[in-house]
């Protein structure tokens, strides 16, 4: 008896131990997974922007992206195979927005049909109309969806090509007179570039940056004429490459240049001046003359009409 109860001391001894450092060790891990934790933490709040954004991405990195990839693939069915390359030469017209490339483009296009399609059946469903209609609709809308981006490419394309087409004239006489004041035309591009604003700036930026690239003075030109839409622009850069290539002095083309430019721009604002009278005759035929016509010819009407009026009823 007396050798039982020894074991079971010695044993609850042996438990006591084993249970008093299981215990410690929990704790002891507890709280080191803790202070690792808190150290991760405070880490992490520490790090530089750009590594916590690579560590924790964002809404657009997690779910966007990996959508827009799914859609882009569609859209790439569902296109043509150079049709690529159109939208990134309206890209190059539109000055490529930032943010904006031929993927995302394409999947917005996949966007834009789900969404119109889905416009036009409300529309429908909100006008009762037919079966036929309502298929009419939604067809409709998925085209417009569909093209959509399109014509955003074409706006923003446009618009800048006009902004171009106005800064042209005043870019040429600023290269000119650099030029003929003893500057390259490389540093006098770097003038016109620095010293204006806009689009056609950024374009002679742009071929400043191509040429200290290592890339030829004549493709960088050439490759500024393959960007744009802007005929006046392309027959400077072509009389540009010319000049190059065959050693005739830039001074006297850029003189020729910049009077032609300067010549083509009196001649648009005549045109559009001339075109003035024809443009008002709309508004005035459908919205001047009638109210000029009420407010002349009515008092008159009303006056026959109360002569006559008043005739009929004496002869009764």
């Amino acid at each position: 008896m007396t050798t039982l109860v020894l074991l079971l001391g010695i044993g609850a001894i042996f438990v006591g131990i084993f249970v008093s450092l299981t215990a410690i060790g929990v704790f002891t891990n507890e709280a080191r997974g803790v202070s690792k934790s808190l150290a991760v933490v405070e880490a992490f709040s520490a790090a530089p922007q750009a590594m916590r954004d690579e560590l924790d991405p964002g809404f657009n990195d997690r779910v966007l992206a990996p959508l827009l990839g799914k859609l882009n693939g569609i859209g790439k069915r569902l296109t043509p195979a150079d049709y690529a390359e159109r939208i990134q030469h309206k890209l190059d017209v539109a000055g490529n927005p930032p943010g904006w490339t031929v993927d995302r483009i394409i999947s917005l296009k996949v966007v834009g049909i789900g969404v119109g399609a889905l416009i036009g059946l409300l529309l429908a469903l909100m006008l009762k109309l037919t079966l036929l209609q309502d298929f009419l609709a939604v067809g409709v809308g998925a085209v417009v969806g569909y093209y959509g981006p399109n014509l955003w490419l074409y706006q923003k394309g446009y618009d800048r090509t006009q902004q171009m087409q106005r800064d042209l004239p005043d870019a040429l006489d600023l290269l000119t007179i650099s030029v003929e004041a003893g500057l390259g035309f490389d540093a006098a591009l770097s003038q016109v570039a620095r010293n204006t604003k806009g689009p056609l700036a950024d374009e002679f930026a742009r071929v400043l940056q191509e040429m200290q690239i290592g890339l030829g003075r004549s493709r960088a030109l050439r490759a500024l004429g393959e960007r744009s839409v802007l005929p006046d622009l392309r027959q400077f850069t072509g009389a540009m490459v010319q000049a190059d290539a065959f050693g005739i002095p830039i001074g006297q083309v850029l003189r020729v240049q910049a009077g032609e430019i300067r010549l083509k721009r009196r001649q648009r604002a005549e045109e559009a001046a001339q075109k003035i009278p024809v443009k008002i005759m709309i508004p005035l035929v459908l919205f001047i003359l009638p109210c000029l016509f009420v407010a002349v010819i009515g008092p008159a009407v009303i006056n026959l009409m109360g002569v006559f009026g008043g005739g009929g009823a004496l002869n009764k």
